[in-house]
């Protein structure tokens, strides 16, 4: 099954992040689509995956935890997203 929506949460220092990443996944059903990554300048993203309205809710939790330590630059849900997206995303480690 095609993935419903992913939303992109991106800011400036990790505290802020892991912050707003752990708000995300304890607000709605959303699972990581792959680790945390660092972008350089200390900007770092993480993205989501799930349906529209839990990624919707997961990045508005999200990015609310996140403002209140640091700097939050971009939060941003996509719906129905082509299927060649995933060619850009973060991908998940495999298993040992």
């Amino acid at each position: 099954m095609a993935k419903q929506a992913i939303g992109i949460l991106e800011t400036r220092g990790l505290a802020g992040l892991v912050n707003g990443t752990d708000a995300m996944l304890k607000a709605a059903n959303v699972t990581l689509a792959g680790p945390m990554r660092q972008i350089g300048s200390a900007m770092c993203n993480v993205v989501v995956e799930g349906d529209v309205a839990a990624v919707k809710a997961a990045i508005d939790a999200g990015a609310s935890a996140a403002e209140q330590i640091g700097e939050v630059l971009s939060a941003h849900v996509i719906a129905r997203p082509d299927a060649a997206t995933s060619d850009v995303l973060p991908k998940r480690a495999a298993k040992k």
